[in-house]
């Protein structure tokens, strides 16, 4: 039986391969930032999350150690049981008033945020409708939640608005506020427009919009200019921009306490280090301060855009850090990350079930911390990849 067991689990992986979608991992030695050690070798990276270039900032390493010092290195326990300390206490309110809404709450990653705030808002009954693109937590909290589950067009608001009135019982719709794949912005004001005319909820996943867009950082939620009351739920993470770990979802003080009493993965998980609480806390402030990350990041999206766009490629509808090099099929992609790779770039090719079948990818992703000479080299040897295909 075993044998058996593996002889069907050895030809499942080997269909991945046969298809261009097998998925390898690499070791990264060192920091995070513009340039890292990957499997033994150096390379330009253009692939990562961290947006401000915060995640290797020596002012979170000193407020990490200093959280070291006070509290150790684990939280002991679940939030509900001995290990919701004061930094914790502390980021919360923080990030409540950063994002004015009146409570926020730690998870300790975005996943299970996701999966926790639809499932104890919604059951039986219930209906929960999405975005097409949305990210995967949002599409397996939908389905887990037992509600059932309805996906409308990407940003298709005339769909969304078709789908409502026919629905029964709590209604809420789901949506990334920047699209993590192709780097677009939700219609959010739309979507506050449609959900209002039809009773139903509004949560926004931010996690790729929080620290990079509206003010001081605010996300994609500050920049429309709407409110706890408009927006009741949103949910942001901690390691992207904002250069830590975890996440957090904010809203109304009933919203909270009910996370409090029925988010599963919020009571039964341990809390995150009392350490990584405190080195947020102090990106936190940086991301709010320092408004040249977020103007130094838009010069090099809008650099980088114009480069790509004068040599011909495809890109994506996007004003982010996510800079999509649509290139169709996954073989296709492959051969463009290995190419990039032997000439020192490191460049993802995304291929399905992360993007829908034939929409393979290259996701090239932008810091504060690249220089515009960093971006033109990405460019160059772009030109050169694009063209050797061609040849």
């Amino acid at each position: 039986m075993g044998d058996a067991l593996l002889s069907v689990l050895e030809a499942q992986m080997q269909r991945r391969r046969d298809d261009g979608l097998y998925r390898q991992r690499s070791v990264v030695d060192g920091k995070q930032g513009p340039e890292l050690v990957v499997d033994g070798r150096r390379l330009l990276a253009f692939c990562s999350n961290d947006y401000l270039g915060l995640a290797a900032d020596p002012r979170l390493v000193e407020a990490a150690q200093r959280g070291l010092t006070r509290y150790g290195v684990g939280s002991g326990a679940a939030h509900l049981v001995s290990g919701h300390s004061a930094a914790h206490h502390a980021l919360e309110e923080e990030l409540a008033e950063f994002t004015g809404r009146e409570r926020a709450l730690l998870f300790s990653t975005g996943y299970m945020a996701n999966l926790g705030v639809v499932a104890a808002l919604l059951g039986r009954g219930d209906q929960v409708f999405g975005d097409r693109l949305n990210h995967a937590s949002l599409i397996d909290g939908g389905l887990l939640s037992r509600a059932r589950f309805h996906r409308y067009a990407h940003a298709d608001m005339a769909a969304l608005a078709s789908l409502l009135p026919e629905c029964d019982g709590r209604k809420l719709v789901v949506t990334d506020g920047v699209f993590s794949m192709d780097g677009d912005v939700a219609p959010l004001s739309q979507l506050v427009s449609v959900c209002g005319d039809n009773d139903a909820w509004l949560m926004v996943d931010d996690a790729h919009g929080i620290g990079v867009l509206g003010p001081g950082g605010g996300g994609s939620v500050a920049e429309a200019g709407l409110s706890q009351h408009e927006v009741p739920v949103l949910m942001g993470t901690l390691g992207k921009a904002l250069g830590s770990a975890g996440a957090f979802v904010a809203g109304s003080q009933v919203l909270i306490e009910t996370l409090i009493q029925f988010a599963r993965p919020y009571i039964y998980t341990t809390a995150m280090p009392p350490a990584m609480a405190e080195a947020t806390r102090a990106s936190l402030r940086i991301c709010r301060e320092e408004e040249w990350r977020r103007e130094r990041l838009q010069g090099l999206v809008a650099r980088f855009r114009h480069g790509a766009q004068r040599m011909g490629l495809q890109l994506g509808e996007s004003r982010t850090p996510i800079q999509p090099i649509l290139l169709g099929d996954s073989r296709r992609a492959l051969s463009w990350s290995d190419e990039l790779r032997r000439q020192g770039i490191l460049v993802t090719a995304i291929r399905p079930p992360t993007v829908p079948d034939g929409a393979a990818r290259l996701r090239v992703t932008l810091s504060a911390a690249h220089t515009a000479a960093q971006v033109d080299t990405l460019l160059e040897v772009l030109g050169e990849v694009a063209s050797g295909e061609g040849a």
